[in-house]
């Protein structure tokens, strides 16, 4: 049986209620959700996206008062970071409660916990009286999906309902900061930018450049975000795009768009080019290209971000 399509938040949260899979999008991409609070829930995320059980949750909720009651400790940088980035594409790594299943935390002390900011999932998590496990909703080590076409196309017969709520704004998963030993650390960057956090924080924070085989957090492992071909990563690529080598550009500087040439943003806009990212790399792995040459854009903001999921991709 195929996911239904449609656009009604309620129908979305009586389908969670229920113990369901709901596809629900996000200002960065769309998520697969299940009740947080029900195993059954939970580990029907983890089968339909053929994820590892060592790979953790992000637990959203509608508000940090509501989504915070699932973390022990606070420490003020982290409310801090909450009091000015919530709603928006950040998660925050925290010690958790016992309510939460262990299944959700892959046996960890510490839990994700996210206050997303489309107002249709908002809308959803405004109805339901439990946090949300929604990881990307695709299967495990694959592209992202930033539209409900994309979610249909690849869990389309694993998943209940895809609540349809146009492309991602962001279009990159959320950057994740946690606090062990009580510093915060990005340990994964993503849609908001390691400076923006700084600046809330007035002070530089550690990056971990790392992925781990048995991570930390959601989004840490090495080897992801993968469109099935070979990609070279370069500075600027100098040769043209054919039928079987594919070149994917950032800005107009680095030669006219041919027939196999993509470019993630024409006017080197890092914002539109991580709003593209995942759509472009869907092009790739539909286009027959055995492998594709990319440009790597400039290494600041959301730029860090895209790079960090071209790396990946790559391996």
């Amino acid at each position: 049986m195929r996911a239904i399509i449609g656009t009604d938040p309620e129908e979305a949260a009586r389908r969670l209620a229920m113990g369901q899979l709901v596809a629900l999008p996000t200002e960065t991409v769309y998520g697969l959700g299940g009740n947080a609070l029900n195993p059954r829930a939970v580990s029907g995320v983890f089968t339909a996206k053929n994820r590892p059980s060592f790979d953790p949750l992000i637990l959203h909720q509608s508000s940090s008062e509501r989504i915070l009651a699932y973390a022990q400790q606070i420490p003020h940088e982290a409310r801090r970071l909450a009091e000015a980035l919530w709603p928006g594409p950040l998660t925050l790594v925290l010690p958790r409660v016992s309510s939460v299943p262990d299944l959700v935390t892959a046996g960890l002390d510490t839990v994700a916990l996210r206050v997303p900011s489309h107002p249709l999932i908002r809308e959803v998590l405004e109805r339901v009286d439990f946090p949300v496990a929604a990881p990307s909703a695709n299967p495990f080590g694959f592209v992202s999906p930033v539209t409900a076409a994309h979610v249909a196309d690849q869990l389309g017969d694993r998943i209940d309902y895809i609540l349809d709520g146009g492309t991602c704004r962001v279009g990159l998963e959320s950057t994740i900061v946690g606090f062990a030993g009580g510093a915060p650390t990005v340990l994964r960057k993503g849609g908001t930018a390691v400076e923006d956090i700084e600046s809330v924080l007035g002070r530089s924070v550690e990056v971990r450049t790392l992925s781990s085989s048995r991570p930390t957090a959601p989004g840490m492992l090495v080897s992801h975000y993968s469109p099935g071909i070979a990609l070279t990563l370069v500075e600027v690529a100098a040769e043209a795009g054919t039928a079987e080598r594919a070149v994917v550009r950032f800005g107009d500087a680095n030669g006219a768009g041919g027939q196999h040439e993509y470019n993630l943003s024409v006017a080197g806009d890092l914002e539109e080019a991580a709003r593209n990212l995942f759509t472009v790399l869907r092009r790739l792995a539909a286009g027959g290209y055995r492998s594709a040459t990319v440009e790597l854009v400039p290494e600041r903001g959301l730029g860090r971000a895209i790079n960090d999921r071209l790396r990946r991709a790559s391996n």
